[in-house]
């Protein structure tokens, strides 16, 4: 078992999730958060006043599945929320333990 974590652009959010439906995945959590990779943030100008924006919105997903969906999920992503621009995003994968649904008790891949 596999977590996926990618970190994309807000307005590409439903069209990731879209592919990914299409591709079985069943859930996945999403957090709305801000941060900065060498895109580094920008300037805005408000009122005359120059501001750094130093903390870029962008949106989290997490998704647990199985080993044999992590090349399927990979590419849904890539395909989806690649723009070719810079501040994409990052996908990490990375392995997981043990997975418990609280509701049954049902471990691992029946818990997915």
């Amino acid at each position: 078992m596999k977590l996926v974590t990618a970190i994309i652009k807000p307005f590409k959010l439903e069209e990731v999730r879209a592919s990914l439906d299409s591709i079985g995945v069943t859930g996945m959590t999403m957090t709305e958060v801000k941060g900065f990779g060498r895109q580094k943030g920008h300037t805005e100008l408000y009122r005359g006043a120059e501001y750094t924006i130093d903390f870029l919105p962008k949106i989290k997903i997490e998704i647990a599945i199985s080993d044999d969906l992590v090349e399927q999920v990979k590419t849904a992503i890539i395909e989806v929320a690649s723009s070719g621009k810079i501040g994409d995003g990052k996908i990490f994968i990375t392995p997981i333990e043990e997975v418990i649904r609280i509701r049954t008790g049902e471990t691992n891949e029946e818990a997915l």
